[in-house]
């Protein structure tokens, strides 16, 4: 998978914007404007930082070792760096992609999960 494809399945999400906060070549992905994604555009391979819960981080840090490590400046508890295209397909890939994002929306208020229900496709 390449960055663009990256890109183009975040916002196919429902409530999800892109934008740069941090810097210029800092990608960040938001559903109702909570961090589920970011992605540094100058590094190759590209990684992509995804929210897992601790469980299942520590399990797929020991068997993705070469490709999924604790996000770099974030909680490593909460947090991995994934670099698509090495030791998974990308199927897999998209389904870390949407557990990040279902976590990110299980956590808001549930004012804010029914406005992101109430959203139109």
């Amino acid at each position: 998978m390449n960055i663009e494809q990256y890109r183009e399945y975040c916002l196919s999400k429902k409530g999800v914007t892109e934008s740069f906060p941090f810097d210029k070549t800092t990608l960040v992905f938001k559903v109702m404007g909570k961090m589920f994604a970011l992605c540094g555009l100058e590094r190759q391979p590209f990684g992509v930082n995804l929210k897992c819960n601790p469980e299942s981080s520590i399990k797929l840090r020991e068997e993705h070792e070469s490709s999924i490590m604790g996000a770099y400046h974030m909680s490593k508890i909460h947090w991995n760096t994934v670099v698509p295209n090495t030791s998974f397909s990308d199927d897999f890939f998209l389904e870390l992609i949407d557990h990040s994002y279902d976590l990110v929306v299980k956590g808001m208020t549930k004012k804010l999960r029914t406005e992101l229900e109430n959203l139109k496709e």
